[in-house]
């Protein structure tokens, strides 16, 4: 399932804070040239730091702040009205905080993605480096997956994979697979530009045979 084909894809971007996934996409789009739009960046926080970051680039933000709502119903309810204006063919969560509602994730059945920092699927939720370490991984990383109503269970698109170093710490860890979330978040989103990627039957296809595993070099070779 997919949007119709169309010139242009419209991105609408949910963030919660600085939006470093948000940037990497809007400056990939940029500079490769994608047949889409960054339609608008929203944030359920009014002092989200990326809000401001793209403004200043001439693209439309909205915030929908969830403490002014009473349940979470309620928010997802305000928030899909917000991203509708903005006609999205497809919604990107970049580092968005909140647990989405099955409602709302049904609503964008095949048009919902997120950027998850781990190989799904180990470790959904949160505190994810520190889980990694925790169990002793040797690798570990971060998945572009669809969202369906289950938390970070989604039909995988692409995945990103970084060494575990010996004396790494959560932030050494966090640091790492943030580079390569750069990398594959901007990668699938211009598939999804280009009309490539088709989900059927839980599965994940993307025309051309693009790789779907990303691999960052270890620092030691």
């Amino acid at each position: 399932m997919s949007p119709p084909a169309s010139a242009t894809r419209r991105f609408v971007i949910l963030i919660s804070g600085r939006g470093s996934n948000m940037r990497s996409l809007v400056e990939a789009c940029a500079a490769e040239g994608w047949p889409a739009e960054i339609a608008a960046v929203i944030a359920n926080k009014a002092d989200a730091a990326g809000l401001a970051w793209a403004a200043e680039r001439g693209i439309p933000t909205a915030v929908v702040p969830h403490k002014a709502y009473p349940t979470r119903d309620a928010f997802d309810v305000a928030l899909a009205e917000c991203i509708d204006t903005f006609a999205p063919d497809y919604v990107l969560l970049a580092g968005f905080m909140r647990v989405l509602t099955p409602a709302f994730v049904t609503r964008y059945t095949g048009r919902l993605v997120n950027i998850h920092p781990s190989l799904l699927p180990a470790f959904p939720g949160l505190h994810t480096h520190a889980q990694a370490l925790a169990i002793g991984v040797q690798a570990h990383g971060c998945t572009v997956h669809f969202v369906t109503p289950v938390l970070d269970h989604g039909p995988i698109i692409a995945q990103g994979v970084v060494p575990v170093l010996v004396g790494d710490t959560a932030d050494d860890l966090a640091e790492r697979v943030l580079g390569v979330e750069h990398r594959v978040y901007p990668a699938v989103c211009r598939w999804l530009a280009e009309g490539r990627v088709q989900l059927a039957d839980r599965l994940v296809h993307v025309e051309g045979d693009a790789p779907r595993l990303f691999f960052a070099e270890s620092p030691h070779g």
